[in-house]
């Protein structure tokens, strides 16, 4: 399956390939299947290393010797002699070797021409807690992201749908009804699914048929997930309480104080025991923050209230698993007030997966906008609809107060744009920047 991010590890191939690649995201979202490609495709030859399968090449790190010996003893032990001008070597798994980590500062400083990626699950959370010293500058990092709506277009579509999208969306004109309707169906397709790339292949598969799909797929994702929790962290309560968290933000979503609420985890919760876990949780990749802003100044992170925040999971798909929805309830596109949280969470996971920071505005008369971005145009109001019902005093109240240069409001509508507010369809949100 085709991955936007290959984009960027050829960008990283034709600037920087001197500085070792890291690519950090959650476990099982393509990452391992799209740099064995690249580094086939890109190379003439490559050798991929997974840690999880070598414990003696973490041994090898840890030993007090220099790099440049250690390098010597890796090609012993995988019994090859290394071309460095031809080769790339891939490090899988390589948040089990903090030393190895340490040790990308040297293949960056070498004069040796080292052509090094590496990726591994939960990174974010041992780069959080790195006891060695960290490459700091000498190591890119890029983060990858779940199948946003656009992949899974590429993965499940006729070719051109995306260009005929792209061409509307430049031009604000709607799309032909049939073909706006087929979109709208694939994206409630999407809502069912998700974009973890072993469920995108499975609905592939089976020709689109949601009662073919297997739904273990996801079921057996989130207990990975779950499994995963009982590594880096501190001792068994701070577990506990990241599986507590994350198990808790299908019903946080539906809070009417629209916050998360810790006392929703437990009565007696307080923010200061569960500071740890969150921070794990934000930096696994598995769920993401959206930053309360009262005050709506540039840099908008200069005004977050700390107290007030949103979390979403990282994919769609493990959202409505967790939620336990019937598919064709979303498929049929059913009235039940929670489809709006999922579409949030929906615009929330194309949001982060494209670099945009996520942040909401609310007033003190409760006037709320789902999220604000911050692009050269200045601050832009961005509110979610799950259906085609449009009407929101929240907007209203929104571009009374700050009088933004224009407004965006996502929904089932055609693309179109009046009032000075521009109408998308839920399904090309992956458009803006």
């Amino acid at each position: 399956m085709k991955r936007k991010i290959y984009e960027d590890l050829l960008n990283w191939k034709n600037t920087s390939i001197d500085t070792p690649l890291m690519v950090i995201g959650a476990r099982q979202i393509g990452k391992t299947y799209i740099i064995n490609e690249f580094c086939k495709n890109e190379f003439e030859n490559y050798i991929y290393i997974n840690l999880l399968d070598n414990p003696k090449i973490i041994e090898l790190f840890e030993q007090p010797i220099s790099t440049e010996e250690k390098f010597t003893q890796l090609k012993w032990i995988l019994n090859v002699d290394i071309d460095l001008d031809s080769t790339i070597i891939f490090f899988d798994e390589i948040q089990l070797s903090e030393k190895l980590i340490s040790n990308l500062k040297y293949f960056c400083e070498s004069e040796k021409p080292y052509k090094i990626i590496c990726a591994g699950s939960l990174l974010g959370v041992k780069i959080n807690r790195f006891h060695s010293s960290f490459p700091v500058g000498k190591v890119r990092m890029i983060y990858m992201y779940p199948m946003d709506f656009e992949e899974f277009l590429m993965a499940t579509s006729i070719n051109g749908i995306i260009d005929e999208i792209r061409k509307c969306y430049n031009k604000m004109q709607p799309l032909s009804q049939p073909l706006h309707e087929k979109l709208l169906k694939l994206y409630r397709l999407y809502l069912c699914i998700g974009g973890m790339p072993q469920a995108v292949d499975n609905i592939v598969k089976v020709d689109q048929d949601i009662f073919k799909f297997d739904k273990e797929i996801i079921t057996n994702i989130i207990e990975s997930y779950l499994n995963d929790m009982n590594q880096y962290i501190l001792n068994s309560t701070e577990k506990s309480r990241i599986e507590a968290i994350y198990k808790s933000i299908p019903s946080q979503l539906g809070n009417t104080s629209n916050k998360f609420q810790y006392a929703k985890i437990n009565s007696n919760a307080r923010s200061r025991d569960y500071e740890s876990a969150m921070q794990w949780l934000i930096a696994s990749t598995m769920v993401y923050k959206c930053n309360l802003i009262k005050t709506v100044q540039i840099p908008p992170k200069a005004y977050c209230d700390e107290e007030y925040f949103k979390l979403y999971l990282s994919d769609v798909g493990l959202l409505t698993s967790l939620l336990e929805i019937k598919y064709n309830d979303i498929l049929l596109d059913s009235d039940f007030i929670y489809k709006g949280n999922i579409a949030e969470n929906y615009v929330a996971q194309t949001f982060v997966s494209k670099g945009i920071s996520l942040y909401y505005w609310k007033s003190n008369s409760d006037a709320e906008v789902d999220f604000i971005l911050y692009n050269e145009d200045g601050l832009i109001p961005i509110e979610v609809k799950a259906s085609n019902n449009v009407t929101s005093k929240s907007l209203n109240s929104y571009i009374k107060q700050y009088k933004p240069k224009y407004s965006i409001r996502l929904s089932t509508k055609n693309f179109g744009f009046e009032n000075n507010i521009k109408s998308i369809p839920l399904y090309a949100a992956f458009l803006i920047k």
